[in-house]
């Protein structure tokens, strides 16, 4: 039986040997660096998807490269985070001697220890600039040691006295009351004797002091010129009602 024809052609291996010897592939071309004063230009072939690169490239098109000899020198390196760690804790460090040494950086209204309060209609910004020290303190008084009924007589004194001389902006020291075992006595009285006392048609505001003129154991008092009537205070406290 003779075996049948075949379209196909079976080729030897060194046939197939031959044929690769005979073609020849093109080498890759070479990069090509462009000089400092062209531009980067995209290479993207029309109807074709974007690469990441591609995209890069069109935001890069109207940048011109800067030649090394207008470079400045010295460009900041990239810093580890350990770096920044190491920064935040000398500037904590620095921020703490500072507020040791100094007091530097402690703000009272930032405290529990914070007092504060105003008359009606009085902005607050007062109180902001009361606290601040704007007002120069031209009288003072310190209650320490005193019992309630002695200081409640030498701040009346003291107030009596300020208001008649024209003091407008004046100090109370009566302490923190750290020793008092649940609240500073002579600090609570002296914030009632300004807001509920008889002296409060006297008062615009009154505030705690800065650090340097006693912090939370002291009390700025900006005090009128001429008191609030009485028709005055039953009006505001009618309209509280």
């Amino acid at each position: 039986m003779k075996p049948s024809d075949s379209s196909v052609r079976v080729r030897s291996f060194q046939d197939l040997k031959g044929l690769l010897e005979k073609m020849t592939v093109p080498p890759p071309p070479e990069p090509t660096h462009a000089s400092p004063d062209e531009k980067i230009k995209p290479a993207v072939e029309p109807g074709e998807p974007k690469t990441e690169r591609q995209i890069f490239l069109d935001a890069m098109a109207d940048v011109t490269r800067i030649p090394r000899s207008e470079r400045i020198p010295g460009s900041p390196q990239a810093r580890s985070p350990a770096d920044f760690d190491a920064d935040s804790d000398t500037m904590a460090l620095e921020a703490l001697e500072k507020l040791v040494r100094h007091g530097k950086g402690f703000i009272v209204a930032q405290t529990p220890e914070y007092i504060e309060g105003k008359a009606d209609r009085v902005y607050p910004r007062v109180l902001e600039r009361l606290h601040r020290g704007d007002f120069s303190i031209q009288a003072h008084i310190d209650l320490h040691g005193l019992t309630v009924e002695s200081a409640n007589e030498a701040f009346e004194k003291f107030l009596k006295a300020s208001i008649s001389t024209g003091k407008q902006t004046v100090l109370v020291v009566h302490g923190r009351g750290l020793s008092s075992p649940v609240k500073p006595i002579l600090k609570t009285k002296v914030q009632e004797w300004l807001s509920r006392g008889p002296w409060r048609k006297w008062v615009i505001a009154f505030s705690s002091a800065r650090p340097c003129d006693g912090g939370a154991g002291a009390t700025y008092v900006l005090l009128r010129r001429r008191p609030l009537t009485k028709r005055f205070l039953k009006r505001n406290a009618a309209q509280r009602t």
